[in-house]
């Protein structure tokens, strides 16, 4: 055996707490987005639960209190699509917890595109909602995450930006977006030690499928995912705490797919 050279560095511990941080988590009354806000407040983050609806927001900021995790949560009711109601819910919650050091850009929905039909009825909310959003709420949030020690930007983005399913175009576009803004993003704000990644769920067990019978998801799964299941949110909320940690500090302007393998599955 080689004994270690003294010219070795020594090994250099990394942080892979969030305790004490504070993020912001769109979409977050259900799905992944609540699996996100209670990991991250059990982990000891204080955690902007934000979505549509001022009450959806109240109840999960009280399932967080109700846990008695190390971190905390407070709600707010914000529209996405509108500009005003972003910069001035991101100004409120860096004022109540004294800054911003992550943002979770998750809010979103589905709304299938008719060819034959009022396309721009599915179009525009889509767009707005799930990429125009992105950049705005990342522009609002960028006077305090330049000033955090570790600060990071986690988009949302979907297998459906990796390839596409028929009769699903508005939002295939979308999130192909999110992939090339986190990309450009991760460029643009790299010098200032910003990162900038993105997660790409497979087939999530979430609101958004609950309208798919049970028997078809089983169909699905065991045709198209390797491991022949719908993921829970949980296990995408710990991607996304994994790209959020202080020691992941040179993982920037990825794209992760969180898919069971369905994204690599040639047949």
């Amino acid at each position: 055996m080689t004994a270690p050279s003294d010219s070795l560095p020594p090994y250099r511990p990394l942080s892979r707490s969030i305790a004490g941080k504070t993020a912001i988590v769109t979409g977050a009354a259900s799905g992944m987005g609540r699996a996100t806000a209670h990991l991250f407040a059990s982990e000891g983050a204080h955690v902007a639960v934000t979505d549509l609806e001022q009450d959806a927001s109240d109840a999960v900021a009280a399932e967080i209190a109700d846990d008695d995790y190390a971190g905390s949560a407070r709600a707010w009711a914000l529209d996405v699509s509108d500009k005003d109601a972003i910069i001035r819910v991101t100004g409120e919650v860096a004022e109540a917890f004294g800054g911003i050091d992550i943002l979770v850009n998750n809010a979103g929905f589905a709304i299938p595109g008719d060819w034959d039909g009022d396309y721009d009825a599915a179009w525009e909310p889509t767009l707005a909602v799930m990429l125009t959003a992105h950049q705005r709420m990342v522009r609002a949030a960028l006077p305090w995450l330049r000033k955090a020690e570790h600060p990071r930007i986690v988009n949302i983005a979907s297998t459906e930006g990796l390839g596409a399913t028929p009769g699903n175009s508005p939002y295939v576009a979308a999130k192909h977006g999110v992939i090339g803004l986190t990309r450009g993003m991760a460029v643009d704000l790299g010098r200032e030690g910003i990162t900038v990644n993105c997660i790409c769920p497979g087939p999530i067990d979430t609101p958004l499928v609950a309208a798919i019978p049970d028997e078809h998801k089983e169909i699905y799964a065991k045709r198209r995912v390797p491991l022949r299941r719908y993921a829970i949110p949980e296990e995408v909320a710990h991607m996304t705490l994994s790209c959020v940690l202080p020691a992941a500090s040179f993982l920037t302007g990825a794209a992760i797919p969180v898919d069971g393998g369905l994204t690599i599955k040639n047949a």
